[in-house]
């Protein structure tokens, strides 16, 4: 597994507010800082620049997400939450 956070990847939130919850990548400023949305709270149009440092990667990445941002350059937020409902499940959480 590549150590650094990639577009569409699941993050778990270490630190903060939305301590324990879920989101997924949507965009990533620098090698330290990205940005996250979880379709809810935190929608894509506001997404939470986090420290990668107070995220724990997850081994999976949205083909969905990933896609969309590729071909339109945003992500819809039912989508987000679908996915990360998704992912959450599978988890059994």
């Amino acid at each position: 597994m590549d150590a650094r956070p990639q577009i569409g990847q699941f993050v778990k939130v270490l630190r903060g507010k939305d301590e324990e919850s879920y989101a997924v990548i949507v965009a990533i400023v620098d090698e330290k800082f990205v940005l996250i949305a979880d379709g809810g709270k935190r929608r894509f149009d506001q997404p939470k620049k986090k420290n990668v440092l107070h995220l724990e990667l997850q081994p999976a990445i949205s083909q969905e997400v990933s896609s969309s941002l590729l071909e339109t350059g945003r992500v819809t937020n039912a989508k987000l939450r679908y996915v990360i409902q998704k992912f959450a499940y599978a988890k059994g959480e």
